[in-house]
């Protein structure tokens, strides 16, 4: 019994402030070096031209979506993995994280077909400019056909993650990111590969990770041994991982589908056209450097409650909730200080060969967008860490409800028709405001959800007995 205790180590007694931190800090850590690659790496490719920026832009609701399925299909995983260690079954575990791996293969074909058949239209539907389509095809073919990289590194991670080891999901993200930023200027100017160069260092960079993620599961992940000798897919954990996982690749899904048709609308009714498209790009690369250490604290906070949601222990599982949630805020209000004081400056990280007329237009367009976009932050973090919870808690499909409420039900319409009134009245700036009104219903829905999963599952959670698997 006491080995069991020990085994069960920090994920059911270190004390659960401390535990937040120890489990999130160094995912947050990999994330903003990922974050800080992203803005470099768009920092390089607008010093091509602005319409390789603009094509690396169109291609984010791809690429988004692609290692939303990573993702997605990993938080699966990890929940499952982490609740069956806390129910002391570690050989389900391991079940677990076989089919995981299965899963992760499969997405990879998926993106691979979306690569050599559909990037083409993709780009024509958000763009006349053939230069970019051009630019973009380019980038995505190499970035979602070589993407087997992306997949087994986010599967890997997130393996050691529902075991407690994030340190090394720190080590394996932090050296492939790195990795990244060193080949991003010399693939870009050096080799003269352009866009081209900048998708193959980030794949480069990937795969570095998933080889560096693969060996720590190996070598310094004792709870689980991944045997793949005779393995076969298990349709009941698939249908399981996927219970969880796939209402958050819906999240991203529809967060893919949400910018392909945000820039429509920027492109057809804002008379900055593929400016504002570009703008609204920037927005993106940036927004993540605060957005990326939210996600990287909920990551770290979902294991904790799924482990102790299989321990049953209820005041573990709410404190662990209130201390991600409050650091989620903090981190937000941060976000929205930096956007308000120095859009300019942030801006002007994008245009380092831009013509002084390109300047001009980016600046008078992008500033009155950061400070209007940026005042959502702190309340995107409330429904963020709600969604956390509902994944760890394997009620995924309200994360899914909110996202597409807010997203597609409410954030398209009103962007359409705020763009329609602004280019009558002779205002841009109207369309941005779309974001804190869709926002602000997502709090309600997701306050509404939140009230019903207390209710129905939090509530009744023991304190102290473990379930049985």
């Amino acid at each position: 019994m006491e080995n069991q205790n020990i085994q069960e180590n920090k994920m059911g007694v270190m004390p659960v402030g401390k535990l937040v931190v120890t489990m999130s800090l160094p995912i947050v850590i990999s994330m903003l070096v990922q974050a800080l690659y992203n803005i470099v790496d768009s920092m390089f490719v607008s010093m091509i031209s602005q319409e390789a920026l603009n094509a690396v832009s169109l291609a984010f609701p791809a690429q988004n979506l692609m290692i939303g399925f990573a993702t997605g299909s990993a938080v699966g995983v990890n929940a499952l993995v982490s609740r069956a260690l806390g129910a002391q079954d570690p050989r389900h575990a391991n079940r677990v994280a076989l089919n995981g791996v299965f899963i992760a293969l499969c997405c990879y074909v998926l993106f691979l077909l979306f690569a050599l058949f559909g990037a083409r239209p993709f780009f024509r539907m958000q763009t006349t400019n053939q230069t970019i389509v051009e630019y973009g095809c380019d980038y995505l073919l190499v970035v979602c056909g070589l993407s087997f990289g992306i997949f087994g590194e986010v599967m890997f991670e997130r393996l050691l993650t529902s075991t407690g080891r994030t340190i090394y999901t720190m080590i394996s993200q932090g050296v492939g990111a790195i990795f990244n930023i060193i080949f991003d200027p010399i693939f870009i100017f050096v080799f003269k590969m352009g866009v081209t160069g900048a998708a193959l260092a980030t794949v480069l960079g990937q795969m570095i990770a998933c080889c560096i993620a693969i060996i720590f599961n190996i070598k310094k992940n004792p709870e689980l041994r991944l045997r793949f000798a005779g393995f076969r897919p298990e349709i009941d954990i698939i249908r399981g991982i996927c219970s969880i996982g796939v209402p958050s690749i819906v999240m991203v899904a529809v967060g893919s589908i949400m910018t392909f048709l945000f820039n429509i609308i920027l492109f057809n009714y804002t008379s900055g056209g593929t400016y504002t498209q570009n703008v609204f790009g920037i927005y993106f690369k940036l927004n993540s450097f605060i957005f990326m250490p939210i996600f990287g604290v909920n990551n770290g906070v979902v294991p904790i409650v799924a482990y102790n949601y299989g321990a049953q222990k209820r005041s573990r599982m709410t404190q662990a909730m209130k201390i991600g949630m409050l650091i989620a805020v903090c981190l937000m209000a941060l976000g929205t200080l930096i956007f308000m004081v120095f859009p300019a400056q942030l801006l002007g990280i994008f245009m380092q060969n831009s013509s002084p007329e390109e300047v001009s237009t980016m600046l008078a367009i992008g500033v009155p967008a950061m400070r209007i976009i940026c005042t959502h932050f702190v309340i995107a973090a409330v429904v963020i860490s709600f969604n956390t919870i509902f994944q760890a808690l394997d009620r995924s499909i309200f994360a899914t409800i909110t996202a597409t409420i807010r997203q597609l039900v409410v954030l398209i319409p009103v962007a359409y028709l705020l763009a329609r009134l602004g280019q009558r009245v002779g205002n841009d700036n109207l369309v941005w405001i779309s974001f804190p009104i869709a926002e602000m219903s997502a709090l309600v829905v997701g306050l509404l959800c939140f009230r019903k999963v207390y209710r129905e599952v939090i509530s009744k959670v023991g304190e102290g007995q473990v379930q049985a698997s």
